[in-house]
């Protein structure tokens, strides 16, 4: 699977459901999708309007109708996905508030299956995320350090030798680990990736 082919499918108002209780996806939803892929791709800068118009089957006119131009696409492709993961890890935590060893576990399974399931988002996070204005990147940033100091958080309770700066070191050296799948070959099936991954990074963060 290519990043294009495993671009995020960002959250949108439900629009009715699909087969089995899935909801359908908007227009606006499936060009983004498209978007995100050819940005991971290409590059943001090697990918026009006209570019995403054609390969979504949309006209200039009505491509506008549903974004402003790139930077739009790019932001609202990077900010629901920034508050989807803080929103992921405060949960995690929560539901495993009196363990925090089963608190740091279920915030890497939850990275993971992240970064495995949205390869084309962590590829734009690491490379195009300069490209927007201050505004939404100032936003994105700001719910990145949150996600950052849940991690932080945990870290210092499991273990009370390391302080909030060092506990933020490992943090770092964790996402460097989870967030490998961009280039991540398809010679190891997804379920084994994922065992290693979650392996590597909880033996970095335990020490």
């Amino acid at each position: 699977m290519t990043l294009e082919q495993s671009a995020v499918r960002p959250p949108a108002q439900t629009r009715g459901a699909g087969p089995a209780g899935q909801r359908r996806r908007s227009r606006r939803e499936e060009i983004l999708e498209i978007a995100v892929g050819l940005f991971a791709t290409r590059g943001y800068h090697g990918v026009s309007m006209d570019d995403i118009g054609a390969a979504a089957g949309v006209t200039g006119p009505a491509l506008y109708h549903h974004f402003a131009g790139k930077e739009a696409m790019l932001a609202a492709a990077l900010i629901p996905v920034s508050e989807q993961l803080l929103a992921g890890g405060q949960k995690r935590i929560a539901e495993a508030s009196e363990n925090p060893a089963a608190a740091l576990a279920a915030l890497v399974d939850f990275h993971v299956e992240f970064a495995l399931a949205n390869p084309a988002v962590i590829a734009l996070h690491l490379h195009e995320l300069d490209r927007l204005p201050e505004e939404p990147r100032r936003q994105i940033r700001r719910l990145q350090r949150l996600y950052v100091e849940e991690w932080v958080n945990t870290l210092t309770v499991l273990r009370e030798e390391l302080n909030a700066g060092e506990a933020r070191v490992l943090a770092h050296a964790a996402f460097g680990l989870m967030n490998s799948t961009p280039f991540l070959g398809g010679e190891v099936d997804r379920a084994r990736r994922a065992e290693l991954l979650r392996a590597a990074t909880l033996s970095a963060l335990q020490g």
